[in-house]
């Protein structure tokens, strides 16, 4: 039944699409060709290219120069170009040289002459639009989703107008915005085609759309474009199979039709418009299913004429710095010119590979018919037996499966049934091993060391719903690590530091305790804990910043005791973040423990780190700050912590909203301002709001911290691409 919900999309189960992605990446690894196809060829704007050309983008000028290279000197057969060009290209000066026109030299005869003679060679578009005119050129562009709508450069011309689909139904994905060329360039090669692709949500492109829809119109893809202009620029119009026995708006498109006279070719896409790309092999560039060239290599002519004559030419970039790399089931740094470059090939060939529209309701066959054999057969069999049927079962879904994705290019789910199959043979099997009884006695015992009772008493009324083992959940986690401990380790003995410790520790855990956390480990002079599991909150964020604030309200406790009896005072540095993390039994088959890995957490203990340098006893992530309600929070920076490009906000929570004092909120506010006038570089004025921002808080560490930086950075030039965020190398 479940397997029969998620077919059907009532209960999707992101697992099972999940397999289904990973049967689909192995059987398109295993059937690959491998081999190169001639016809088609990248010219690349790679490492060599911008080393030897200069740094992208190019001038126009240049791009004419190649563009000319190719048709002319190589007779190459057509040309695409995986670029957009958004803007006007002014790097010639010359806008410069008419504004000293208009004004300084606008008296000047000699000047204006020479400028107007000069005006032809130096408008870059225009030379760049010279050169594409009349030739057999495609130029790209993208869609996206703007909130406000914002587009640049012109779009060309629709392949059909929503009216075609004569009321029935066609799910292309619609966008609010496009990015296309500027009018002179579009205007000189009218015909383009978007390059969008279809990501999915593991982040992995499989798909292109062959149609995008905007506004009222649907657009065609750079390689559908391509594939038009090299058959003779045919029609396209929405197809749908006639022996469907639904009413038109339930009717979903099946192909898109190319007609020229009386030749028609039909593209099967699914019922998005889109197809999935039948990648040819793994990309290289230095000899994969296609053939790069060093656009360098072209401009300074170090091609052979005739290597690229009557060939189908890309145009795209592999450099890194250009980032335009994507995640595919053949590689995780895929060049996106081949993405296009296998969709081609594909239309090319015929073959092109789809999810039909049919699908749901083949696999909904499928899984009754199994499920049914299933259930009437495992019970009434041995277990050997069980063995044979539950294995003859999978070999045919195998075997059926794999026969019309090779035969006819369909692509059909099949997650489901293998998990269905192999789940009613795992429960026929096991049923009646575990009890309840022994099931609760072994939660409470694998668990009661983890976690507070109340919430393992909670667990045992349930105990089929919690296990050890591994699984991604988004929870917070915390490193709680007390400071001046190498100091006192050497001025107290070892008996009187272990006391000391076992004391702080023990209040420690209550606290966290009775904010329903997780003891993970201590470890020296830090405890880790964390909230979301064994037993899953949807507050884990809140429950972690309350127990941090009552913390370190403990250690202040701690050290009125301390002074009193003659300890040293203790200091506290605390790192919470919140995100997806692993959660589950690790370890050896020695010693195992329960417990949370993954980028989340590493980042928490980075940030626990920076609590010192900040001056704070609780650092916090932007996802913990934006998991919280009613708490009063000061950001503290943004920061680039080691192993990790992107960077983040950091916090510190100063309070619970129900005890902040009107002159705290105020603090804040204006401590907010100052922040903008950092990061926008305006010294003068953070000068002043920090002033201000310290005379209301004046032993406050992290404001003279920021002084510091001011006074060290007013000395810099403006920097236009400096994010205000501050970069630590170190753990």
């Amino acid at each position: 039944m479940f397997a029969l919900l998620h077919a059907a999309g009532v209960l999707p189960l992101g697992v099972l699409q999940r397999f289904d992605d990973i049967i689909y990446d192995a059987r398109l690894r295993a059937t690959m060709p491998k081999s190169m196809d001639e016809r088609i060829v990248i010219v690349d704007v790679d490492e060599k290219s911008l080393a030897s050309v200069g740094r992208w983008p190019w001038g126009r000028n240049k791009l004419a120069d190649l563009v000319n290279k190719l048709f002319a000197e190589h007779k190459i057969a057509i040309l695409g170009v995986d670029v957009v060009f958004a803007e006007p290209d002014e790097s010639s000066g010359l806008q410069h040289l008419k504004e000293l026109a208009k004004n300084e030299l606008n008296d000047q005869p000699v000047f204006l002459a020479r400028l107007q003679e000069l005006t032809p060679r130096l408008d870059y578009d225009g030379v760049f639009a010279r050169t594409l005119e009349s030739r057999p050129i495609v130029l790209g562009y993208f869609f996206t989703n703007d909130p406000q709508g914002r587009s640049s450069g012109v779009l060309p011309p629709p392949v059909f107008l929503e009216e075609a689909l004569l009321g029935r139904t066609l799910d292309a994905p619609e966008w609010t915005a496009f990015g296309s060329n500027i009018a002179g360039l579009a205007d000189a090669a009218p015909m383009a085609g978007h390059f969008n692709s279809f990501t999915d949500p593991d982040g992995v492109v499989r798909s292109v759309p062959l149609v995008a829809h905007y506004k009222d119109a649907y657009y065609e893809s750079l390689s559908l474009a391509m594939f038009r202009a090299i058959v003779g620029m045919p029609k396209i119009a929405p197809s749908y199979s006639k022996e469907t026995f639904l009413p038109k708006a339930f009717q979903g498109v099946d192909k898109l039709l190319l007609t020229q006279g009386d030749k028609t070719l039909g593209i099967p896409v699914d019922r998005r418009g889109g197809a999935l790309i039948p990648f040819r092999g793994p990309g290289n560039a230095q000899g994969g299913s296609f053939q790069y060239v060093s656009a360098a290599d072209v401009l300074e002519n170090r091609v052979p004429v005739g290597k690229l004559k009557d060939k189908i030419v890309l145009l795209g970039t592999t450099a890194l710095g250009l980032f335009d790399m994507r995640v595919t089931p053949v590689g995780e740094a895929y060049p996106g010119v081949e993405t296009h470059a296998n969709m081609l090939s594909a239309l090319l060939d015929g073959h092109v590979l789809v999810k039909p529209d049919y699908a749901m309701g083949f696999e909904l066959v499928v899984l009754v018919f199994s499920g049914l054999v299933l259930a009437i057969g495992l019970p009434l069999l041995s277990a050997m037996r069980a063995v044979v049927l539950s294995t003859s079962v999978l070999a045919c879904l195998l075997v059926l499966n794999l026969w019309l994705y090779l035969g006819y290019g369909l692509v059909f789910p099949l997650a489901g049934a293998l998990a269905m199959t192999a789940t009613a043979f795992a429960l026929n099997m096991s049923y009646g091993y575990f009890v309840e009884s022994r099931s609760k006695r072994d939660l409470a015992n694998l668990f009661g060391t983890y976690v507070p009772p109340e919430l393992v008493d909670e667990m045992v009324q349930d105990p089929d719903s919690y296990n050890m083992k591994a699984t991604s959940r988004h929870m917070t986690v915390m490193f709680c690590d007390m400071r001046g401990f190498t100091n006192m380790s050497e001025a107290m003995e070892p008996v009187q530091l272990q006391a000391m410790l076992t004391g702080v520790f023990s209040r420690l855990t209550s606290v966290i305790r009775a904010h329903r956390g997780t003891i993970d480990k201590y470890m020296g002079d830090c405890v880790m804990a964390f909230w979301g599991a064994p037993v899953e909150s949807s507050d884990h964020a809140q429950l972690a910043i309350k127990a941090s604030l009552e913390i370190v309200e403990v250690i202040g406790e701690i050290n009125k005791e301390h002074h009193q009896a003659g300890l040293p005072q203790i200091g506290i540095g605390i790192g919470i973040n919140t995100g997806f993390m692993c959660v589950g039994d690790m370890g050896s088959d020695i010693r195992r423990s329960y417990t949370v890995i993954g980028d989340a957490v590493n980042l928490a203990s980075r940030l626990e780190s920076l609590s010192k340098i900040y001056g704070v006893d609780i650092v916090a992530s932007e996802g913990t700050r934006q998991a919280t309600t009613d708490i009063l929070w000061q950001e503290l920076d943004k920061v680039r912590v080691k192993g990790k490009e992107q960077a983040v906000k950091i916090w510190t929570p100063l309070a619970l909203n129900v005890r902040t004092t009107s002159s705290l909120s105020d603090e804040v506010k204006l401590w907010s301002q100052f922040l903008k006038m950092y990061r926008s570089q305006q010294w003068d004025q953070a000068d002043v709001a920090l002033l201000n921002v310290s005379r209301m808080n004046p032993e406050r560490f992290l404001y003279s911290l920021y002084s510091q930086r001011v006074a060290s950075m007013r000395h810099l030039p403006f920097d236009s691409e400096w994010d205000g965020a501050t970069n630590f190398e170190t753990k």
